[in-house]
């Protein structure tokens, strides 16, 4: 489970209810069922306009990723690489075969079959570079799904505003309840701007983050795999794969090494 994003929610949470107590208010004055249904209803309303069915059903699956993707271990990526590559130096490609069992990783496992089946070097990097590009598309469209709801939710937030103040002036008979009409009218922008700001805009820009470190993931597989291929010395593929490491992490390869 990625801790800083439940930290992050608890936090947020916290620090609301913190700033109501600390302000004397009432938690009662800070709920309103129609304000809750405006932004939130409003903003799923408007994303099934934007997205069809199938691509919102797979919605959860995308935002379980904020919660519980741990990411890959490069290091232990790039070692298990340069161990291929030691395999492939000494005893060939095909030996290769025996190790696939081996590899989790379903990318470098596609690369190192098409290597031991004698696939040309440039047929090998265009199936996997497509692998990267088709999956790069799918994770845009899981981020958009809720990067949309993030834009979404302050608009409706002040269309609620709208509404609650259009109703509020058109009765003006009571004018000791314009300010309680006022608190309540507010509130769909104060919704608006939590479910944005502190959830849906933080999930994409998590996902965004997510996104970059598996594609960074793959571009060192696919590297690597190229660089087996071709037969290179595993001493230079690990070198030429740690330069996508820290400096630090680099130092403790090499001692590790």
């Amino acid at each position: 489970m990625d801790i800083a994003t439940l930290v992050g929610l608890i936090m947020v949470a916290a620090l609301l209810i913190g700033s109501i107590l600390v302000g004397g208010g009432s938690f009662g004055a800070f709920w309103d069922v129609p304000s809750v249904l405006v932004v939130i209803g409003g903003s799923f309303a408007s994303v099934l306009i934007c997205f069809p069915l199938k691509r919102l059903l797979r919605t959860p699956m995308v935002v379980k990723k904020v919660f519980l993707s741990k990411g890959e271990d490069v290091p232990a990526l790039i070692a298990q690489l340069v161990s291929l590559a030691e395999t492939a130096r000494r005893d060939g490609l095909l030996a290769l075969e025996s190790r696939l069992d081996e590899i989790d990783n379903d990318f470098i496992k596609l690369g190192v079959q098409m290597a031991v089946d004698g696939s040309q070097p440039e047929v090998i990097e265009d199936v996997l570079r497509s692998a990267m590009a088709s999956l790069s598309a799918r994770h845009g469209d899981g981020k958009a799904v809720v990067d949309q709801v993030g834009r979404f939710a302050p608009a409706f937030g002040m269309i609620g505003t709208l509404m609650g103040l259009i109703m509020m002036l058109g009765n003006m008979s009571d004018p000791s309840g314009i300010g309680a009409g006022m608190a309540v009218a507010l509130i769909t922008t104060l919704y608006g701007a939590i479910v944005s700001n502190g959830v849906f805009l933080p999930f994409g820009e998590k996902l965004a983050y997510l996104h970059r470190q598996e594609m960074r993931s793959m571009e060192i597989a696919l590297r690597g795999i190229m660089a087996i291929q071709s037969g290179e010395n595993p001493r230079v593929v690990a070198q030429k794969l740690k330069t996508f490491l820290a400096p630090n992490q680099r130092d403790g390869e090499s001692q590790a090494a």
